[in-house]
């Protein structure tokens, strides 16, 4: 993969688009065929270098792993080589990828025992792991650190269940502790969980490997442990970044696009939100239809203040699409405060959106006032850097609506989240190339 995208902006796109496997839910479902001897099959895989990262953290487990096709994958963890987890490889493997933090459970709960480097991942400030050890130690794990290492290890030899109250909603703790309570002793209740659909599908799927998870979609969830878990077939979500990511593209372009197969029951407020901005867009069957917009104004609240769209857990606005909203405000009717809640750091990509002509004032790390120019002055193309996978899609997105040509460097970190972005964005006529 080379390392620069070249876009040549201010062109009208067509056509359909259809969206990858969702990277959340894959992290977690892959980590899940470790609980069980045997055959895992799981379809929709999205061809990423996180996921396919992790795919590697399992061969090198020893977990038999066949292609059946695009996205289409069988996984046997019938002869797991434990002591992996403990070399010098996974140390650097383990480390590049937050992902892999989610192998805690499954190791913990079928072999007793499980070890990890502090993981790598993203430049979103500061994301704890402390849920998901609080979660283990309450199931009665033991949890050291070596900080000359930087090697977390945990113990247990038996887990029992317990009642377990979450400090935070996250969505990879709540997932790592129920992969370790399916297989312990008694029951587990955790609340305060997280109920992301990929959240969802995951404890579905646990379910019919013979788990016994219920509550699942609320913020309360019981599991009766069993003994042990047997194989299935799994079809993963349509990414729900993507999907938001197009609905922008087609409204920052006045473009008419489709987007295939969008599973619009599980997309909770997405499309209300881009609907907020004056982005026309309809359900058809399992499609959203964008038709061409030469404008869209925002609503405001319906006491005439200035319309705010911020993140928060499932099932409110996701915080990766944040990022987008920001983008295509800054060519709507209209003005919008963007309040990032959940992370900090994530917004200081607007001084690149600041240089490309939009009219932004960051109010602080978290919070970012965006007075849209309602297409009549188109940004300006630029030569930036993607600093992480979300403010990369989105810099994208700006790339391809302004007037003359955008370089974007750095983009292992677009090419990390998004498959083959450049082909499918070609296909519907876009004008970029890797250089």
């Amino acid at each position: 993969m080379s390392g620069a995208f070249e876009i040549r902006g201010g062109k009208r796109l067509s056509g359909e688009i259809t969206p990858q496997g969702a990277k959340n839910e894959a992290l977690q479902i892959l980590c899940a065929v470790l609980l069980t001897e045997d055959e895992v099959r799981i379809n929709n895989i999205p061809d990423i270098k996180d996921v396919n990262k992790l795919i590697e953290i399992l061969q090198d487990f020893n977990v038999k792993v066949i292609k059946n096709g695009k996205g289409d994958y069988t996984f046997k963890a019938d002869e797991v080589n434990f002591d992996y987890i403990k070399s010098k490889e996974f140390k650097k493997d383990g480390a590049k990828l937050r992902g892999s933090v989610m192998i805690l459970g499954p190791m913990l709960a079928r072999f007793g025992e499980a070890y990890l480097p502090t993981p790598g991942g993203d430049k979103i400030g500061r994301r704890r792991l402390d849920t998901h050890f609080q979660g283990f130690v309450e199931l009665g794990a033991e949890f050291s650190y070596d900080e000359e290492e930087a090697f977390y290890s945990l113990r247990a030899k038996e887990l029992n269940g317990k009642f377990i109250l979450l400090e935070e909603a996250s969505v990879t703790g709540t997932a790592n502790i129920v992969m370790a309570a399916v297989l312990a002793k008694g029951k587990t209740r955790i609340y305060n969980a997280a109920c992301e659909p990929y959240l969802q599908q995951l404890c579905k799927m646990l379910n019919r490997m013979g788990a016994n998870i219920s509550g699942i979609g609320s913020n309360l969830l019981t599991i009766e442990g069993v003994d042990k878990l047997h194989g299935t077939e799994h079809t993963m979500l349509p990414d729900m970044v993507e999907i938001g990511s197009w609905i922008g593209l087609a409204a920052m372009t006045k473009s008419e696009i489709t987007i295939k197969n969008v599973n619009w029951n599980q997309l909770g407020v997405i499309p209300n939100t881009f609907r907020k901005l004056g982005i026309e867009l309809e359900q058809r069957g399992d499609d959203i239809y964008i038709p061409s917009q030469e404008n869209y104004k925002v609503q405001k609240f319906i006491d005439g203040s200035i319309l705010t769209v911020s993140d928060a857990p499932w099932p409110g606005f996701t915080p990766d699409l944040l990022s987008i909203i920001l983008v295509v405000a800054t060519q709507a009717k209209g003005s919008v405060l963007i309040h990032q809640k959940m992370f900090e750091s994530r917004l200081f990509f607007v001084d690149k959106l600041i240089d490309m002509g939009a009219q932004i004032i960051l109010c602080d790390p978290h919070r970012a006032t965006v007075i849209g120019m309602n297409q009549e002055t188109p940004l300006r193309g630029t030569t930036m850097i993607s600093p992480d996978i979300r403010a990369g899609n989105a810099l994208l997105i700006a790339a391809l609506s302004a007037e003359g040509k955008s370089v974007i460097q750095n983009i292992e970190q677009i090419d990390r989240g998004y498959e083959n972005i450049d082909e499918r964005l070609r296909a519907i006529g876009a004008d970029i190339r890797r250089i």
